[in-house]
Formats: structure tokens, sequence, C-alpha cells
């Protein structure tokens, strides 16, 4: 499964989508009562980031361990009412806006809405943590 997936790639220290050998367009990876992950942008060597969008369901939240030190991460609103969980707390995030956060604590995203939310999310990673 794509949860699988992501548990190895954080132990090895590789983007998720390193272990993804081509990402088909309009192929979306469903967590089990969670998120639905697509790949947009699969790992980038050179900018050494990866861009997925991601849609939650109403009343879901996904909330992710920590990842590798020096990772960050940009979580852009699409459409639906989201907040974001990072330094401990809940923050609302309406649609066109964006967050930018160190992802190497625990983290999160939940729908509050009664529709479904969209939201784009780009992992930057360091030159160390996957050379």
């Amino acid at each position: 499964t794509i949860a699988t997936l992501w548990k190895l790639a954080k132990g090895f220290h590789l983007p998720l989508s390193a272990l993804i050998e081509e990402p088909i367009p309009d192929a979306p990876h469903h967590f089990k009562d969670s998120i639905t992950v697509t790949t947009l942008f699969a790992f980038d060597t050179a900018l050494r980031s990866e861009t997925f969008l991601i849609d939650l369901a109403p009343g879901l939240e996904h909330v992710s361990k920590a990842h590798d030190s020096g990772v960050i991460e940009d979580v852009v609103s699409i459409s639906g009412d989201i907040e974001v969980l990072f330094d401990g707390e809940w923050h609302g995030l309406a649609p066109g806006n964006a967050f930018r956060f160190a992802a190497d604590q625990p983290h999160g995203y939940r729908n509050i809405g009664t529709q479904v939310a969209r939201f784009h999310n780009t992992l930057h990673y360091p030159r160390k943590e996957i050379d």
C-alpha cells in the first residue's frame, strides 16, 4: 500500500516518489480512512522536492510522524475547509492560502468542512538526508 511505501521511504531516508518508478497521472493512492495522494511531480534530484495533490474527505484527518531533520513542507489549500497541525497546534487554512513548516515534527491535516478538501503538498529535502 502507499502507507507501507511511505514508511519504507522514511526508513531509507528517501522521498516517497523515489520508490514509485513512474507516477501515473490520475492514479491516486488511498490511505485507508484518510488521505488520497496523487503524485504531481515525482522527486526531482536537482530541486530536491516532490509535489502531491491531496484529497481529504469530510471529517477525516491524517497525522504524520516526523520526517527526517531538515525536511520542509508546503501546504497550499485549493478547496475545502482544512486545518494543518504543526508546532503542536491546529491552524486553519482557507482556500488560496499556504503554510510552510518544518516537517521534522509530528504534523497533520484534517477536513473540518462538509466537502472534500483538496490541497497541494510539496516536500523539500535537504541534501544531507538523501544523498
